[in-house]
């Protein structure tokens, strides 16, 4: 008899103790799950490409690959074609590559402030082509000088940045390829030849954003985690209180 008052004791005394242990419990997984939400909305944008991270014009540069996403070879047969197009007709393209944008940026917009950036004077704008992508979205923008426009105008610059661009991404993310072909239909268009227009479209090719980014799945497994975290902090105390409950009422 003595024994078992013993152990009821200790058993109500073990059931006191739980609502503690399940606040402690609770109070240790909240900063953890608050650092696992910090992590995704603060760090995340941490790597986006800012404008002053692209360096100011040198002669001679053609590209700038802040993306990493062009071969030397490819970025090399660039930069020769574009400085022998201005060497031919005095227009002068520049293509740029970021790897994700501000939240608040668009790749067109990134672009305007560039070339506003990098050709300041009306006058240096005349003759000038900026063309941008950022690799994590594919989206694109192309913002030209007022000579270019008279050449080249809004409709076929826009599709260059749209089309040339895009369409051979869309067929596993071709960037050399896409750069390439882009490159090639404005040097036919700013040297007076017929535009050659965007690449065709296959009929199998997946639309855009039809599959989830490497950060797309790093967000969606991080969420997953926080959710586990949620669900144990909840589930984990409680049962181990009923547990303790149905046997101590043995």
């Amino acid at each position: 008899m003595k024994d078992k008052l013993q152990k009821d004791t200790s058993m109500r005394r073990l059931l006191n103790q739980l609502p503690k242990q399940m606040r402690s419990l609770q109070q240790w997984l909240l900063p953890v799950i608050i650092l696992l939400f910090a992590t995704q909305l603060v760090v995340a944008p941490a790597y986006a490409t800012s404008l002053y991270e692209i360096p100011a014009l040198e002669e001679d540069t053609w590209v700038v690959d802040k993306a990493e996403i062009l071969s030397r070879s490819s970025e090399g047969k660039l930069s020769s074609t574009l400085s022998n197009l201005a060497k031919d007709t005095g227009y002068e393209v520049r293509i740029v590559t970021i790897h994700r944008l501000d939240y608040d940026e668009t790749a067109q917009g990134f672009a305007d402030k560039l070339f506003t950036r990098w050709f300041p004077e009306p006058a240096d704008q005349a003759n000038q082509v900026v063309l941008v992508i950022d690799n994590l979205t594919n989206n694109t923008g192309i913002h030209t000088g007022e000579k270019v426009k008279s050449v080249m105008p809004d409709a076929i610059a826009t599709s260059v940045a749209q089309e040339s661009v895009l369409i051979p991404l869309k067929d596993g993310n071709k960037y050399n390829q896409a750069l390439l072909g882009a490159s090639d239909r404005i040097v036919a268009v700013l040297s007076g030849q017929e535009d050659p227009g965007p690449p065709e479209m296959k009929d199998d090719v997946m639309v855009e954003g039809t599959f989830a980014t490497k950060e797309d799945t790093k967000k969606s497994n991080a969420t997953v985690w926080v959710i586990g975290f949620l669900i144990a902090a909840t589930i984990i105390p409680m049962a181990t209180y009923y547990f303790y409950q149905y046997m101590g009422s043995r």
